[in-house]
């Protein structure tokens, strides 16, 4: 029979210790993440791990938090996957190279973990992650930079890719080894289809989809400029405001309320430097393009329901 799944669970740890042990696991089972509660002081959370043949299925429930991979974290990976995020309960927005997708129950989102990404779980969740091997996937002509950070898994193809990652976990305590790296090997086959059928196709959404990255990477260049806003973005990008707001329809946040969003998570970043060098919270704000301090803790207080201050302080 397949290998019985690791498991760790924050149940048998001392509640002050749950935040660091968590990061802990998470660091060491996912390759190198960075990790944080979004300043909550209570967790719990579970991880159970297997494996199907080279593939890896991880089904990780856990109250909110976010994880980040850097440069430098991606530089120092020794093994290249691709990764899937398919959640069954709550939600997981990826942001990779300029790019964002969300995925809830019934979708789900790829991304590169030989590249820098960040991860936002803003509620409880019950997800499946599927790790794949690089390599298996980027062969045969197959661009794999354009179709990281997608949402997939709606219907055709990757649709059957969803089902059969949530099957093959759930039955892979049943199944001999040999068929558990069948499965595995299946996994990669429906993966690399959807990815295919994504790179082929040259539709209205997907052109949406092109200029959102667009915009999104024009953000993360000018977001410290206190006057980015959608004119900025219309002028840099030669565009109208019309086809700017047409190409955020459906996305859940105005664009406004997606540079506002960066914005925060850039100075929590920041805020969460701690020791003698920390910076000052006002030139936290101020370089991150909030132009009034006091309207900066307004908005971190409504985003994160504590001051700056107060945040920082743990």
């Amino acid at each position: 029979m397949a290998a019985t799944p690791t498991t760790w669970s924050t149940d048998v740890v001392a509640e002050r210790d749950r935040a660091g042990q968590w990061s802990e696991w998470v660091y060491q089972h996912f390759g190198g993440l960075r990790s944080d509660l979004y300043g909550d002081t209570t967790f719990d959370g579970h991880i159970a791990a297997s494996q199907a043949g080279d593939v890896i299925l991880t089904r990780l429930e856990a109250n909110r938090h976010r994880v980040l991979r850097t440069p430098g974290m991606a530089r120092a990976s020794d093994t290249a996957y691709l990764k899937i995020v398919a959640p069954w309960q709550g939600s997981a927005t990826v942001q990779q190279s300029g790019r964002e997708a969300s995925a809830s129950d019934g979708a789900w989102v790829i991304y590169d973990t030989t590249g820098a990404y960040e991860i936002a779980n803003p509620e409880r969740v019950d997800h499946l992650i599927v790790m794949v091997p690089k390599d298996d996937l980027g062969e045969r002509g197959l661009r794999l930079d354009g179709v990281m950070a997608r949402r997939l898994g709606a219907s055709g193809i990757s649709r059957v890719a969803l089902e059969t990652m949530r099957n093959t976990y759930q039955e892979l305590p049943h199944m001999s080894e040999s068929a558990a790296a069948g499965a595995g090997e299946l996994i990669k086959q429906l993966v690399r289809l959807s990815l295919q059928e994504v790179a082929g196709a040259e539709t209205a959404q997907t052109q949406r989809e092109a200029l959102r990255d667009r915009i999104r990477l024009y953000v993360q260049q000018h977001l410290r400029d206190p006057h980015l806003n959608v004119d900025a973005i219309a002028r840099g990008l030669n565009c109208s405001r019309r086809h700017l707001y047409n190409a955020f329809t459906g996305e859940g946040e105005s664009i406004a309320a997606y540079i506002q969003r960066q914005r925060l998570q850039a100075c929590i970043r920041d805020l969460q430097q701690a020791g003698p060098h920390a910076r000052p919270i006002t030139d936290i704000a101020l370089s991150w393009g909030f132009g009034n301090p006091s309207h900066f803790s307004r908005v971190f207080r409504d985003h994160m329901g504590k001051s700056p201050s107060e945040f920082r302080g743990g």
